[in-house]
C-alpha cells in the first residue's frame, strides 16, 4: 500500500523559512520522480516543484529561487525547503508521486503552511 505522509507545516512570519518532509512507503522511492503541489484557499491545487531521479529540481516561477526540493533515497523521504516565505505561499502543501504503468498516482494528506505576521 502506497503511503505519503507530509509534515513540517506551521505558522511562520513573512520572510521566514520552513522545511516540509514527505515520508513515503509502498513503492521504490528511488525509482520515482516526485513533486510538491499546493492548494491555496478557494483555488485549485497547483504545481510547485518536481525532482527527478537524478535529483534535478524544477520549480514553478512563483517559487523559483526561494524553494528547494530535495530527496533522501536512503530514508524514502522527499523535502521542500521554503525560504523568504510570503503570505501568498499560504496553502496546504501536498506530496505527489505520479502514476506509472501499473501504479496509480498517489497523494499525501497535506500539511498546512500559514505565512502571516
Amino acid at each position: 500500500q502506497v503511503q505519503l505522509v507530509e509534515s513540517g507545516g506551521g505558522l511562520v512570519q513573512p520572510g521566514g523559512s520552513l522545511k516540509l518532509s514527505c515520508v513515503t512507503s509502498g513503492f521504490v522511492f528511488r525509482d520515482s520522480g516526485m513533486s510538491w503541489y499546493r492548494r491555496r484557499s478557494g483555488t485549485e491545487r497547483e504545481y510547485v516543484a518536481t525532482i527527478t531521479l537524478s535529483g534535478h529540481g524544477y520549480y514553478t516561477r512563483s517559487v523559483a529561487g526561494r524553494f528547494v526540493i530535495s530527496r533522501d533515497n536512503a530514508q524514502n523521504t522527499l523535502y521542500l525547503e521554503m525560504n523568504n516565505l510570503k503570505p501568498s505561499d499560504t496553502a496546504v502543501y501536498f506530496c505527489h508521486r505520479p502514476g506509472t504503468p501499473g501504479m496509480e498516482p498517489a497523494w499525501g494528506q497535506g500539511t498546512q503552511v500559514t505565512v502571516s505576521s
